[in-house]
């Protein structure tokens, strides 16, 4: 059939939402379904976009071409980064200790490293570094939510089919990021004899992993938690857009959310000392959770699959290339976190959310704490830095590269 004659379905904003509820349902189905899908923590948006953006490949110039209206996808993903923002708090930093930091710097230095070898190996097959940096820290640390966000970025400075590339990668690390974590993790314990000295039981454990978050919603009240955090977090957006436009003046590539995040971490220090703004990280983090599936959803959606093919070998190579990475500098991370058993855990941890998401991180932990012991300190210590703090930290390292790179 000419693709002339392909009929073209055109969505309107509100049929393109229902739609992405719809995907985002599917996704949850699928995983319940299929254990390993939940195994790996794959996400549920990811797996309902991914199964849009692949029936939108097949039928491509074909059967029926889809055009969407995905003008919210902007407005969720600031809205999810600038709870990102919020979770940026000094005296939270403070409160994990030591071993926090300094998981932190080691976590910031690798989102270096991982750019560092991707850009090495692009330029093996005289690719774009840029597309080094994707398969980098932007979707491995990132996850598909900042290599989705900053892929308008990346498209500005010429590489073409970003969004793709970003969610391939993505979705690569967080299989391996479930798949290798827990069996490394052992291996390190098996071959150093390491033992829990926790005095905590197992079952102590299991409750500080497992344990749900819950938060209490006052319908009734127009001042409710919900209601005075959401408020914040629109001021937060305000407010970051003007600082986006004072940045982008200067001639920055920045992604949109970057100044409502900035924003939103200055509020939050504000906040832990004057608790005028009553800001609360359990709300803040059920609208982030909310804005990132939505997000998600609606950027799968509008997927181009179709451009991963001329770059696929590359962009491969390059992932194997940082499972290989992330396995050798793991083995650092084990001995710089005290080379007993809690670092052995987080070394696990590491894995999971330097390839994957923090999700993959808890999961590989629990695999280890069930076997061989507790180790409270591993749960403190790696959800701390990847839910809170590397994200805050691995924009700003991303936004550096686009900006040294671009032509």
């Amino acid at each position: 059939m000419p693709v002339s004659d392909v009929f073209t379905l055109k969505l309107d904003l509100i049929q393109t939402l229902a739609i992405a509820a719809l995907l985002y349902y599917a996704g949850v189905w699928m995983k319940k379904r299929v254990t390993i899908l939940d195994r790996l923590n794959i996400p549920s948006a990811v797996l309902g976009g991914m199964f849009f953006a692949l029936l939108v490949l097949f039928t491509r110039d074909r059967l029926i071409n889809i055009q969407l209206d995905t003008s919210t996808q902007s407005l969720f993903m600031v809205a999810f980064f600038t709870t990102i923002g919020m979770s940026a708090s000094v005296p939270l930093l403070k409160v994990g200790g030591v071993q926090v930091v300094l998981f932190l710097v080691i976590s910031t230095l690798f989102c270096f490293v991982q750019n560092f070898v991707g850009m090495g190996v692009a330029s093996l097959f005289d690719v774009s570094p840029l597309l080094g940096v994707v398969a980098g820290s932007v979707t491995l640390v990132g996850g598909p939510a900042t290599g989705l966000a900053f892929t308008p970025e990346f498209e500005k400075v010429g590489l073409i089919g970003a969004g793709t590339f970003a969610i391939t990668a993505a979705t690569f690390g967080i299989v391996c990021g479930g798949l290798i974590g827990g069996p490394f993790g052992t291996w390190i314990i098996n071959k150093h004899k390491l033992h829990s000295k926790s005095r905590s039981s197992s079952e102590l454990t299991k409750e500080l992993a497992d344990q749900p978050d819950v938060i209490m919603v006052e319908v009734d009240k127009e001042d409710s938690q919900l209601v005075v955090n959401l408020i914040v977090a629109s001021i937060a957006m305000g407010l970051g857009s003007i600082v986006s436009y004072y940045f982008q003046s200067l001639g920055w590539t920045l992604p949109a959310y970057i100044g409502a995040m900035l924003v939103a971490s200055l509020l939050r220090n504000i906040d832990d000392k004057t608790r005028w703004l009553k800001i609360d990280q359990k709300t803040m983090e059920l609208i982030g959770g909310i804005s990132l599936n939505i997000f998600l959803v609606v950027a799968l959606m509008n997927l181009r699959l179709w451009e991963l093919f001329n770059l696929a070998i590359p962009l491969f190579t390059i992932l194997a290339v940082q499972v290989i990475a992330v396995a050798l500098f793991t083995l650092a991370v084990f001995r710089l976190m005290g080379k007993n058993y809690d670092a052995a855990v987080m070394s696990s941890g590491f894995i999971g959310f330097v390839l994957g998401t923090t999700a993959n991180a808890v999961a590989n932990m629990k695999t280890l704490v069930s076997k061989f012991g507790p180790s409270p300190q591993a749960f403190l210590v790696v959800p701390m830095v990847g839910a809170f703090f590397i994200d805050f930290v691995n924009a700003l390292i991303i936004t550096w590269f686009i900006n040294w790179l671009r032509p």
